[in-house]
């Protein structure tokens, strides 16, 4: 009757992402007075005994040499055996493309109710509700699960880590791990730039930067705040950026706790992507821009002399402290 917690990592690395998942299934269990134990497949470079200070009493560790890239339907047929074995009745997974791609499996393989992009934790004085944002971040939704086994994905950024004592027991779990039905025939990595999905503040820009020899704008503040760097649709559509910077209805979602959008009038497609950041801030000279209407923080002006400004107060702040 355990609460388990898929944790994923990239490189042996576990995602941020991961840790809030944690946080977020030991709470569950604590309301359910069962133990949060965790799964890791895959080798990992990161200490898992210390995902017992997020509130992990176990860790079950899958190592195989026939796990050698990522595979959907072989995780899926990995984590299924591992929860029929371990008996776990919650499963949680943070909602990124790996949790979109295994979870819905999942979900299938075990008869198990399943609520994607959870918010807040589960109301279970009457039952076991989640909340979970819907159309695109504008509304709400309060889904029950009436299954046996229930699993929901964590939305990023919308359960804060709570971090504490204690170490976790690890424990070496044999899997039968199926042939892949994927060949990967290249791997093209993205090095020396902070992943979106875990970037904390991200800057952003649109069209209103003219050009592509104007981007350092950007750049140069990601980099005074230790920001990762995105971009609007047309922006990539246009090849000024790489398509993996696109946020948006069609690119990537995001929820970092500052979003910085420079030169971008705030299109309803760009604004699904990026609504649930905890504050947006917008740099635009056209005072009408759709963007203001969800801004946090707006300034009508100039980019081209108000983002140098900006960048130059934070590089003086960082130096003062």
């Amino acid at each position: 009757m355990s609460v388990l917690i898929f944790i994923d990592q990239a490189e042996g690395i576990i995602k941020k992402s991961s840790f809030e998942a944690a946080s977020y299934g030991a709470q569950i269990a604590i309301s359910m007075g069962t133990s949060a134990e965790a799964i890791v497949v895959g080798k990992t470079q990161d200490d898992l005994n210390k995902l017992g200070s997020y509130g992990i009493t176990k860790v079950h560790y899958i190592e195989d040499t026939n796990i050698k890239n990522y595979d959907a339907q072989v995780y899926t047929k990995i984590i299924g055996d591992a929860i029929e074995a371990i008996g776990a009745t919650v499963i949680i997974f943070s909602n990124n493309t790996s949790a979109k791609a295994i979870a819905p499996r999942l979900s299938v393989r075990l008869k198990a109710g399943l609520v994607s992009g959870a918010i807040a934790l589960p109301d279970m004085s009457n039952g076991f509700v989640v909340k979970k944002s819907v159309f695109s971040g504008k509304a709400f939704a309060q889904v029950s699960i009436l299954t046996a086994k229930k699993i929901i994905s964590l939305n990023p950024n919308s359960f804060n880590i709570i971090k504490g004592d204690g170490t976790a027991e690890i424990v070496a779990m044999a899997a039968n791990v199926p042939s892949s039905k994927i060949e990967v025939t290249a791997i093209n990595k993205i090095t020396g730039e902070i992943p979106l999905g875990e970037a904390d503040i991200v800057v952003s820009g649109g069209r209103g930067l003219k050009g592509p020899e104007n981007w350092n704008l950007v750049t140069d503040l990601a980099t005074a705040l230790g920001a990762a760097t995105a971009c609007s649709r047309p922006v990539a559509d246009i090849h000024w950026r790489p398509h993996h910077e696109h946020v948006g209805q069609t690119g990537l979602a995001i929820a970092p706790n500052l979003y910085i959008a420079i030169g971008i009038s705030g299109a309803i497609q760009h604004l699904a992507g990026v609504n649930r950041s905890k504050t947006i801030v917008v740099i635009n000279k056209d005072p009408e821009a759709p963007f203001f209407k969800a801004a946090d923080y707006g300034i009508v002006g100039d980019a081209f002399e108000v983002v140098p400004k900006i960048t130059a107060a934070v590089k003086k702040l960082k130096d003062i402290s």
